[in-house]
């Protein structure tokens, strides 16, 4: 339970902090092929991440899910709030 949590966590703050590299770069301009790359990548971690522990870790997935979602709203309501 604990392990998914963690799992969950650290995957939704990568997630994010990729998601906002690339947006960063799509919306300034400067979009090349590691940033397009990193865009494809952020899309599939989820996936991936979810996959692992449902083949791995039966009793985590959910709060694998519970924890990326939380770490995305949590981070994105962090960044709202600081500017």
């Amino acid at each position: 339970m604990l392990v998914g949590l963690i799992i969950g966590v650290v995957s939704g703050i990568v997630q994010y902090l990729m998601l906002t590299k690339f947006t960063k770069a799509v919306t300034g301009g400067t979009l090349g092929n590691m940033t397009v790359l990193l865009g494809v990548f952020q899309f599939f971690l989820p996936l991936v991440v979810l996959l692992v522990c449902a083949f791995v870790l039966t009793g985590a997935l959910l709060w694998a899910a519970i924890g990326m979602a939380a770490a995305l709203i949590l981070c994105a309501l962090a960044r709202f709030l600081s500017t």
